[in-house]
């Protein structure tokens, strides 16, 4: 899941790894909502990134002594220069520039002190590596970030990284996924029915 709502995302300015941000009230209202409607599935391990964020989504999880761990392969990309900046069309122009060259297969290609596609994928596979094996963890929650979400789908399911917009997002949203020791499938794509049958959002 993507984490929740932080006044960053409300306002359009870039976020990325190199900013650690609260969650907004509405954040927290979608982290409860979430919580209300999958308190009942017995995880048995939260992975998040190492970002505040993802924490205080799951915070009700953690709250009830399920097995937590932060790994830093989990982390969003980190946008550089973008960081903290509020979108404009210059910003936009430059952030189409930058899609269009990894849709075209460059993902060696990021911005001035980012991090590029490949360079968050070697840290996801180890990230992988390390959750997979695990054998008392057969349900995971997993709590972290939009682009690193659709990155991660991709390595998931054996796709180029230029796949990787066809995995939309928005705060708190679900994909479920099924593993059977050698390859995943997708049960629920890109979820956000706990909103919906919330009253408090």
């Amino acid at each position: 899941m993507r984490h929740g709502e932080t006044d960053l995302n409300k306002n359009g300015i870039v976020q990325g790894r190199g900013i650690n941000s609260d969650l907004n009230a509405t954040g927290i209202a979608q982290g409860k909502a979430f919580f209300e409607m999958y308190k009942n599935v017995a995880f048995d391990k939260i992975y998040t990134s190492t970002l505040k964020r993802t924490h205080q989504t799951v915070a009700q999880f953690i709250d009830k002594g399920i097995a937590w761990e932060q790994l830093e392969g989990l982390d969003e990309l980190a946008w550089g220069i973008y960081e903290g900046q509020k979108s404009t069309p210059e910003l936009r122009e430059a952030f189409r520039t930058l899609i269009e060259n990894w849709n075209q297969g460059n993902f060696d290609v990021k911005t001035d002190g980012g991090e590029s596609p490949n360079e968050v994928f070697v840290r996801q596979v180890k990230a992988v590596k390390y959750i997979l094996p695990k054998p008392n963890e057969e349900t995971v929650l997993i709590c972290m970030h939009g682009r690193a979400m659709r990155l991660l789908l991709c390595l998931l399911f054996e796709k180029p990284l230029s796949f990787m917009d066809d995995y939309p997002h928005q705060n708190t949203s679900l994909y479920v996924l099924n593993y059977d020791g050698e390859n995943f499938e997708m049960e629920d794509f890109n979820s956000l029915e706990h909103l919906t049958v919330s009253k408090n959002i």
